[in-house]
Order: structure tokens, then sequence, then C-alpha cells
């Protein structure tokens, strides 16, 4: 299999005040002639504010960009010329903002979208709960919710640092399946304050996405919230990177004409989504997997501290082998890695069984660089963008929530995560389906429609929806 990385890297020159913009030509030669290409000029202008106008350039080495910030620096001064990669630039004031359905031009408009006329609907909703989704924003809402303690591959990082990242989920609830979704990052690490401010918040939103909680924390704040309120609840690190995993797992099987019950699978990183993948995986019909932490294999025998590790040794390695990754990987088909960069290595790659399947899915770095294992695997899959068949969970959780709030379910269950994996794998169909595409790409319209239709028509098969207004009921007694 090849494997094609883009290597660009993205900046913005922004030349500040009338005079500069006069000299756009200036800059683009600076550019141009320090290795750097054009890809865009934008001219702006506000009210009360300069005029400038922004060059967006690509270098394809990082030298590059020293030399031509010294050379529009030395020509036009610090203060007039302003350089920023172009991620700074995007997220620059944050990524959402808050619009209006219905615009308030006069007194009349005023005294029905607020008082006195907004008193008839709170005492409607007074009367029957259940109006709260007809007559609020409860409806198509989701709180994105984090602590900040495990955030992307930077740990734990605090909620103001993780406030970027909830931003951005929230953006994708909303670009791709029109959800309004609100990011909340909570100042506290304590489990049962975690669990009392969810169910404070609760009221406001038709769902509960947990997004960046360190685990084992993690596993308890979902289940009893779960537990606890009436709208559904997911934890996006777990379970939509699990859904995604088994969605491309099942195309790659495929490919190399696998049966999902006979192949072994190696998974690196028993951590909250490793766990998940785990669970997914068994669900699906994969018989032997064992799961491997920085110590070796997980198996029966040895007495965990970390009693989801104890579970886990029960429910997987079914032969209770024992030893370091490069012992284990021996004749397996399958590699899925949670853990970090390098921790695959080539020689490991030639141990396992023909025609291996690499999930490396450590982030930003992946356990093997795919032009390293590109010669020794059938198909390979990584979270990035950069490389064929990413493995991203806007696959899902977009879809999910999508169908969740139409169908009105309590829960996302796990037959319905089930039956998401096999959506998002359907999207891509037998005459595309090849080594370099397992999985549909992000932007295909026909994975939040599949998603959200089978998660709304398997809520109402199950009774799900029913058991919404029966929980309701309960909690409001």
């Amino acid at each position: 299999m090849t494997m094609n990385a883009v290597k660009h890297h993205n900046y913005i020159v922004r030349a500040i005040g009338g005079e500069k913009i006069k000299y756009v030509n200036e800059i683009i030669h600076g550019i141009e002639f320090n290795s750097g290409e054009i890809n865009k000029i934008e001219a702006s202008y506000k009210e009360n504010k300069d005029k400038s106008v922004l060059v967006h350039f690509h270098v394809n080495d990082l030298t590059s960009i020293a030399q031509i910030k010294d050379h529009l620096e030395n020509r036009f001064g610090e203060a007039d010329i302003q350089f920023m990669d172009e991620i700074t630039h995007l997220h620059l004031g944050g990524k959402l903002e808050t619009k209006l359905k219905h615009g308030i031009n006069n007194m009349a408009d005023l005294a029905k979208v607020y008082t006195p006329g907004v008193a008839q609907v709170c005492m409607e909703i007074a009367h029957n709960p259940e109006r709260a989704y007809d007559l609020t924003i409860k409806k198509n809402t989701v709180a994105v919710v984090s602590d900040g303690t495990a955030v992307l591959g930077l740990g734990d990082i605090g909620p103001a640092a993780a406030m970027p990242v909830m931003e951005g989920k929230a953006a994708l609830f909303k670009q791709f399946a029109d959800v309004d979704a609100f990011p909340i990052c909570l100042d506290t690490k304590d489990t049962e304050e975690i669990i009392a401010i969810v169910k404070a918040l609760a009221p406001s939103f038709g769902g509960i996405n947990l997004e960046d909680i360190s685990a084992p924390r993690c596993f308890e704040i979902e289940e009893r919230l779960k537990k606890e309120l009436d709208i559904p609840v997911f934890h996006d690190d777990q379970h939509g990177t699990a859904i995604t995993v088994l969605a491309g797992f099942l195309n790659a099987l495929k490919v190399c004409e696998k049966n999902i019950a006979d192949v072994k699978v190696v998974l690196v990183g028993i951590g909250a989504a490793g766990i998940a993948v785990s669970k997914m995986l068994l669900s699906a019909g994969v018989k032997n997997l064992i799961g491997i932490d920085h110590h070796g294999a997980i198996f029966r025998g040895e007495p965990y501290s970390n009693e989801s590790w104890n579970e886990y040794a029960r429910i997987t390695n079914p032969e209770n082998l024992q030893g370091p990754l490069s012992t284990v990987i021996e004749g397996a088909d399958v590699f899925v890695g949670l853990s970090g960069p390098g921790v695959l290595k080539v020689e490991d790659l030639k141990k396992m069984a023909k025609d291996p399947i690499v999930f490396a899915m450590a982030n930003p770095a992946p356990e093997i660089s795919p032009e390293v294992a590109a010669p020794y695997v059938r198909v390979m899959a990584t979270g990035r963008s950069d490389y064929p068949n990413q493995l991203n969970n806007v696959l899902c959780f977009p879809g999910i929530f999508r169908g969740a709030l139409d169908s009105g379910t309590s829960q996302i269950t796990e037959e319905m995560k089930l039956e998401v994996a096999k959506a998002i794998a359907s999207v891509v169909s037998d005459d595309e389906l090849n080594e370099n595409y397992i999985i549909p790409d992000i932007f295909n319209k026909e994975v939040v429609k599949r998603v959200s239709a089978v998660v709304a028509e398997t809520a109402l098969r199950t009774g799900m929806v029913k058991a919404r207004r029966n929980k309701l009921e309960s909690l409001t007694v």
C-alpha cells in the first residue's frame, strides 16, 4: 500500500494600515522569493478599525518562515506586519457565536419574545415538562462537558486550555448535523461534583457529550449520569472511538478476506478508549483479543490495582498469553494502537500474520509511521487527516446525537453503537472498498444521514423513546 502525506505548513501575514495595502505585491514577492507559495489574499475593513490585508501562504520547509518573517519585518516594520499560523488565526475570538431565529425589531417583538408574552410559555412547560422539547432550544441542544484532564494527547491541561477542543467539538456538531452544542469546561476534578453539576445543567439540554475526562473517573461519571438523567449521555472518547474503529475494522476484514471470529487482535493502550474499543470488538464477534499496557499483556492471575483491568482480563486473552508486545504480536492479524508514538516496530510487523491490518491511532504521532509500515502492512489506518483511512470520531457523534434528539431516546444503547458502526462501514460500497479506502470521508453527507436514521430506528424498535418518558415521570414524581 502507498501513503502520501500532505507536508504543507500554512501561515498568514496580516499587513495593517491602508498604506501597507498598497504594497501587497511587494509582500507577495517577499513570500515567494523566500520559497513560500501564495494560497489566497483577503482585504478587510471594519468600522473604526484599520484596513488590513491577509496574505495566506504555505511553505514546505519550516526554515523558510523565519526568512520570510525577517524579510517583511525589515521592509515594513514589526508594528505593521503580523505573522501567525493558519490554525491560530482560525481560533481568534473563538469558533462559535449565537444568532437569533427571530429578530427583535420593535416593542411588539420584545413583548412576545420576552415579558409579558414569555410567561405563557413558561407556564405551559411548568404544567407539562415535555413541552420544553417543543418550546425551548432543548430538543436540538447538546452540552459538551469536560474537566480538561485528558485532552487529546496533551493530558491534564486544565479546563481553560481544554476550551478550544470543546469549541471545536461544538462546531463539528453544528457543521455536520445541525446540532446546537455548547462547550462547558468545569474547574473541578471531583467525580461527585462533576455529576452534580451536569445533573443541575441537564434541564437546558437534550443530550450530554462527555469529553476528555480521565480514566477511571470517566467510567463512573458516565454510568451515574446515564442512570440518573432522562436524556442520552455519551462519552465520546470511549464509545465514539470504539464505533469508528469497528467501522474501519469491518471493512478492513473484507479487504483482507478475513473472518471476524478467526482473527487475532492485539490492542495497545488499556485506557478508557482501549477498554471501550475492546468491548465493542468483542460484541461484534472477535474471539481472540489481547490487551497490552506498558508492562505487557493483561492476563488472568495478575491482581491489578485498577479494577477495570481485572474485569478486562476476565473477558479477553483467551489463551492467557503473557509478555511484551514483541512476543504477543506473533501471528496477530490486527494491531490496534491507542497509546503513543514509536510503540510498534518493523520487527513486530514482520511477526504478524499474512496481510496484517494496523490501526495506529495515537495522535498526533502514530504508533508507527505509515511510510515506515507501508511495505509490511496490507491495510493501514491512523487518526490523522493527512493519510488515507482516517479513523475520526466525527464520523459518528454528530449523527448519533442527531438521531437521538430527533427520536427522543433516553439512552445511546450498546445495540445502537453496533448498528452505527455497521452503518458507517456501509457507506463505503463494495466497488469503492480498497486498502486505502476502508472508512468514508467525514464530509460524505451520507454518513450522518445513515447514522442518525439507524439510531432513531433502533430507539423506536427497542422502546427507548417510551423509556425516556417513563424515566422522566419517575424523576418528577
